[in-house]
């Protein structure tokens, strides 16, 4: 039994230092939740080289994953990742890229995440969400971020909704789809009843096919509709 013992310790001993000095191959890439590629293979393999002086024929015993993935979360592109390295050597990086649900076109030309988190835009993919126009800071987006989020689990809204405008005093407008009137939100209180209010004004004078005889739709106020003619 002691023999026994003894060639079982030295086994995993031998194995244990054989695999940590294995060296690491080309990193593996696999993205994951949506397909829209923000980021690249490319451009996440230049990362964890940069950040480890080159990542193939490194003993896998000397690479330090959090460091890893902390240089790929610093990317203002990746919203999580995880490194590991399997067991023949292949460095393996699971990234998940955040989700944008506006985009800023002001001054600066931007994403706002599904977090509400400044996103840069891609030189590889372009999303089609709603434009963010008017007086937005990129340290102040809540107001245009609940609204962008209410657009996105709204099907109507994100259908129809092509255009969010902020003005100086935080007030927001809407624009829709093939409408020429604007919609005045105001502030985003009592938001899910101002899009009920919205929404049984625009089927009510799409079935009168009067849509177009508007110049704005007022919803500022909680239980009224007021509705200004061309």
């Amino acid at each position: 039994m002691i023999a026994l013992f003894g060639l079982v310790a030295f086994l995993f001993a031998f194995a244990s230092k054989r695999n940590g000095s294995r060296e690491v191959s080309k990193p593996n890439v696999k993205f994951i939740g949506e397909n829209n590629l923000f980021i690249t293979n490319e451009t996440v393999s230049k990362l964890l080289i940069q950040n480890y002086g080159g990542i193939k024929k490194v003993p896998k015993e000397t690479l330090v994953l959090n460091e890893l993935e902390n240089a790929l979360k610093s990317n203002p592109m990746i919203k999580s990742a995880e490194v590991y390295v399997a067991v023949n050597g292949t460095l393996n990086a699971e990234i998940e890229q955040k989700t944008p649900i506006a985009r800023v076109s002001t001054n600066a030309s931007y994403y706002i995440d599904d977090e509400g988190s400044f996103m840069p835009l891609s030189s590889n993919y372009s999303a089609r969400v709603p434009l963010v126009t008017g007086y937005v800071e990129k340290n102040n987006l809540s107001n245009v971020y609940k609204m962008a989020r209410k657009i996105r689990s709204d099907e109507f809204l994100k259908m129809h909704v092509i255009e969010i405008h902020q003005d100086l005093n935080k007030q927001l407008f809407l624009r829709l789809r093939q409408c020429d009137f604007l919609v005045q939100l105001g502030s985003v209180d009592f938001l899910d009843k101002k899009i009920n209010n919205l929404k049984a004004f625009y089927k009510k004078n799409l079935k009168d096919k009067k849509l177009n005889s508007y110049s704005k739709v007022n919803l500022q106020f909680e239980n009224q509709v007021i509705c200004t003619k061309i």
